[in-house]
Order: C-alpha cells, then structure tokens, then sequence
C-alpha cells in the first residue's frame, strides 16, 4: 500500500520513468512531480507525459511532497539536499537510489531539514540505458531494494517506505550501510570496473582491429560492452564515493586472477576445472534465486513502451 499523497523525483532517467510506470501500473492515484539538471532532458518527460507535471527547478518540485526521492549520481546528492532543503514539507520522507550509502549518508545528513525522515536506499535494478523514455514497470519486479537505515529512524516511516517499494513489486531488506556499501564492491562495483577495462583492452590492442572486435564480438565480449555503456558520470561518482570496498575487493580479484594466471602457465587443467565448476553454481543460484534467467539474451525485454499521460481529472 502506498501512502505517500505527493512523490517528488530529482532527476529523470530509468529508476525515476521506471517508478512512473510502475506506479500507473500500480493505480497510484496520488501525484507526481519531477525535474532533472538538463533542458532536454525536461522536454523529453514533457513530450512523454512522465509526470502530472515537469518542474524546472529542484525546489519547485519537492514543494508539499511527502516523499521526496533523489535520483542523482552520488556526487551530486549533497549539493541537491542543500538546495532542497529549505522547501521540503514538515513529516516528508526523503529517499536516494545511490549505489553507495555511507557517503551520501554524510553527505545528505547535514542539510536534513527538523521533523523530516531520511531512509537511505538503492534498488539492485537497472540497465545500460538511460534518460526518460528508457524507463519500464517491470524494472523493480523481484528485485531486491536495499534500505540502510540511519540511527533514530522512524519505525513508521521505514515501515511506509519498505510498503512502497513492495507495491512496486521489490523485494525489500534492510542493511547497515557500511555493510551495503563492501556487498555492492562484490556484486556491482568491481564488475563494472573489469567490464570497463576489458573494454578498454580491445580498445588498446593495436594488433586487433576495431572492426574485428566489433563485428566479431563473441558473447562474453558483447556482455562486457553492454555494461561498459552505463552512464559514465554515474559511475565515476560511484568509485569515487565507495573508494575503500572497492579497492578492498579489487585486490581480492587481482589475487584471483593471478593464480589463474599461474594456472594456466603451468597447465593446471584440475586448477581450472575446479574454479570453474564452482563459479558456475553461483550463477546456478542466482537464476534459481530468481535474480535472472537462463534464457537467451539474458532474458531482457525486446521493447519498452512510454508511459501513457496520466488523465486530467
């Protein structure tokens, strides 16, 4: 059940088209405000009827909302709170999408207005794309939103979120943010990093032609390009604000990889068997825990269609 009256969303890519759609689909019946940085950017959810209305600035968009959501890169986060702060209603709810929590917690902390709630989150969902239209309702759906909530957190107001992000179709668990922040180093950070530099090893490699390594891209390749699309300044903000886990983590891997390395020179053939056999049950458990298929193409939908305006009462 969705109590909030008001949504405000700051900044208008996939999370935020994603939660209009998943609200319309979900007969939400309240309203809904949103703005982003870009000119363009507004007069594309104008064009596609995103929200009941399109705001040019932050502050007009969070007036009277009672669920305020930053949808941001991280880095940016502080500087929106400040800017907002002044014009958020008594009793709002205020929420983030960050990848990373204990540094926009610090960040956002300082500027909280009196008798307001700050509920950190991050839904594990998304994809390559990016802006308005690249938005669907199905994006949240058996997936898991993080919330880390800071000491002295409502219990009412935790309780209204989690409901929220459930009737969006979310599995939802609550985290400590330091802990959410070396998790999210394993499962997304470090991999976006290694897709960006073996990218950038194709890219490098003189002895292999750029068209070669496009037109020739076996799947592993393909995979590694899809996630090095993502949006750069999300994710220079990303490694930048979670520096200490991902370098933990990197040189974890980096450990990894050289005892492949050794493997391989010496042709340790049981060596790679057996680290392969295990990485292969975890993929096994993801798609048993319903975080993926084994369909072809990693079960993406072929199309995603824009949001319909909402009707004039």
């Amino acid at each position: 059940m969705i109590v909030y009256k008001h949504i405000a969303l700051i900044g208008l890519g996939l999370i935020s088209s994603s939660f209009v759609h998943a609200l319309r689909r979900a007969e939400y019946t309240g309203r809904v405000t949103g703005t982003a940085r870009s000119a363009d950017t507004r007069a594309e959810a104008k064009r596609l009827g995103l929200c009941d209305a399109i705001m040019d600035t932050n502050a007009e968009t969070v007036q009277g909302a009672d669920l305020i959501i930053l949808c941001t890169p991280v880095g940016a986060m502080g500087a929106v709170m400040q800017e907002i702060a002044p014009h958020i209603a008594p009793g709002a709810t205020i929420t983030d999408v960050g990848s990373v929590k204990f540094d926009v917690i610090q960040a956002i902390q300082p500027h909280l207005p009196n008798g307001t709630h700050f509920i950190p989150g991050h839904p594990l969902a998304g994809t390559e794309q990016s802006g308005p239209a690249s938005g669907f309702a199905e994006l949240f759906d058996n997936r898991w939103s993080l919330l880390t909530p800071v000491e002295g957190t409502d219990p009412e107001a935790l309780r209204n979120l989690t409901a929220f992000w459930q009737a969006l179709g979310a599995n939802v668990d609550h985290m400590e943010p330091a802990h959410h922040d070396r998790v999210l180093a394993v499962t997304s950070h470090v991999p976006h990093l290694i897709a960006y530099t073996m990218v950038g090893v194709a890219d490098d490699l003189k002895r292999v032609t750029e068209t070669e390594v496009v037109n020739y891209s076996a799947a592993g390749f393909r995979d590694f390009t899809r996630i090095a699309a993502s949006d750069p300044t999300m994710w220079r903000d990303v490694f930048l604000s979670n520096k200490e886990a991902t370098l933990e983590i990197l040189g974890r891997f980096t450990e990894e990889l050289f005892a492949l390395q050794r493997a391989i020179r010496k042709g340790d053939g049981d060596h790679l068997h057996d680290y392969f056999t295990r990485t292969r049950a975890i993929r096994r458990g993801i798609i048993d825990a319903g975080q993926d298929t084994d369909a072809p193409n990693f079960g993406r939908m072929p199309e995603v269609t824009a949001p319909k305006p909402k009707a004039e009462p």
